[in-house]
């Protein structure tokens, strides 16, 4: 991935993504947006107790960065689960969305920007270039052992006709093993749902473990079809790098969010 610029936007730009040129898409930073402290300064998350008009100023700034209005940037109310939101319907305001309880997005519509808002959970992005099709997920633990890259993998073949070997995709930053320590519960909801416990957690003290959400959902891509190839994973923790990123657990919980976002380009 690489660090871009685009307007006031300091994003990561999955480069296999970009290279089909059929989107745009990336992860933000918290750089050069209104929000002021602790939410400094481009936080895009509704869910904080930052001014609402700091947020909305944020998003539009996102979205006229990349050719859209506000009102086509659709988030929604994520609530750690695996259900997916599809737009494969035009709509002249998106808006409304961002009261429905959901913890991805789908759309085959062009113009259409959607994201996920995270603060150490991990953000995918997935595209079929064949059949022109996008993805938003978030995945925290609850979404990652609930297996909700491959269910992203699964409605984009169920519904779009896409081939698992046509997907690409990228995991965003994620609070890191290094700093993401976990206890019992969380193992036993992985093991429950198949997600790979043993692969993606080393035990740290007695009960606790670190846990790499990121090679987590990797594997996940990989075992729902994707090719090694077309899966780009961000190196970075967003727990380490405070100058970057907001994270809920090393700033107490007080904090912004980054987005994970991307946007099929209109059709000419």
């Amino acid at each position: 991935m690489e660090m871009k610029k685009n307007g006031k936007v300091h994003y990561l730009e999955p480069l296999n993504l970009a290279k089909t040129g059929m989107a745009v898409q990336g992860f933000t930073t918290r750089h050069e947006g209104l929000s002021r402290p602790p939410y400094n300064s481009f936080n895009l998350g509704t869910n904080t107790l930052d001014s609402p008009h700091s947020v909305q100023g944020n998003r539009s700034l996102l979205a006229r960065a990349f050719g859209t209005r506000l009102e086509r940037l659709v988030t929604v109310n994520q609530v750690h689960g695996v259900d997916l939101l599809v737009l494969d319907t035009p709509n002249p305001d998106y808006s409304h969305f961002l009261k429905l309880e959901a913890d991805g997005i789908i759309t085959n519509q062009p113009g259409v920007m959607i994201g996920i808002c995270v603060a150490d959970c991990v953000p995918l992005l997935l595209l079929d270039p064949v059949q022109k099709v996008v993805a938003a997920l978030h995945a925290g633990w609850k979404g990652t052992a609930g297996l909700i890259a491959h269910k992203g993998v699964e409605a984009f073949v169920k519904m779009f006709d896409s081939r698992p070997a046509d997907i690409l995709a990228a995991v965003g930053p994620g609070i890191g093993p290094c700093c993401y320590q976990v206890d019992g519960p969380v193992m036993e909801a992985f093991r429950k749902g198949g997600a790979g416990w043993d692969l993606f957690a080393t035990e740290t003290e007695k009960g606790k473990w670190g846990l790499d959400l990121v090679a987590a959902n990797r594997r996940h891509l990989l075992e729902s079809g994707l090719a090694e190839e077309n899966i780009s994973t961000a190196a970075q923790c967003v727990s380490c790098n405070h100058d970057l990123f907001f994270s809920y657990r090393r700033d107490g919980g007080d904090t912004g969010r980054q987005m994970g976002f991307i946007m099929l380009q209109d059709k000419d």
